[in-house]
């Protein structure tokens, strides 16, 4: 994919905050789950798919590098890239930006696509890998 595709969009709530005042860690969590959620969709590993085929996504490795602080009231939104895209498993990265555009915080995802039934790895659809290589990020950069 040439540019990021817009996974989420939302809003800082006090609760989202603790005791230093600002977004804490399990918020930022949330919101770039959500945020992979739409990223899956837009490859075609929907609900209904997941469900009607017996499959489902795994998260097995994540890492998180916090580079600015957001605040109750604030807006935050997530751009999410594919960085690799193998038969069983893809690799993504989110990154977390304010209103001001600056970089809030960024993660990146390995997934593992399952079969739910027999709780183990395996291959994505050919459709849903072809979609998904057509969105590959030009160049790692981690």
């Amino acid at each position: 994919m040439a540019e990021p595709v817009l996974t989420y969009r939302g809003a800082v709530y006090p609760w989202h905050c603790d005791h230093m005042g600002h977004m804490n860690v399990m918020w930022y969590v949330g919101k770039f789950d959500e945020a992979t959620w739409n990223l899956f969709s837009t490859l075609g590993l929907t609900p209904d798919y997941l469900r009607s085929a017996s499959r489902g996504m795994a998260a097995v490795e994540q890492h998180i590098v916090y580079q600015r602080e957001v605040f109750a009231g604030d807006t935050v939104s997530v751009h999410s890239e594919l960085l690799e895209v193998r038969e069983k498993v893809i690799r993504f990265r989110h990154a977390m930006t304010n209103a001001s555009g600056e970089t809030t915080a960024v993660t990146t995802l390995t997934a593992v696509h399952l079969d739910t039934a027999h709780r183990r790895s395996c291959p994505m659809p050919a459709e849903i890998l072809a979609t998904a290589r057509e969105l590959l990020s030009p160049a790692d950069e981690d």
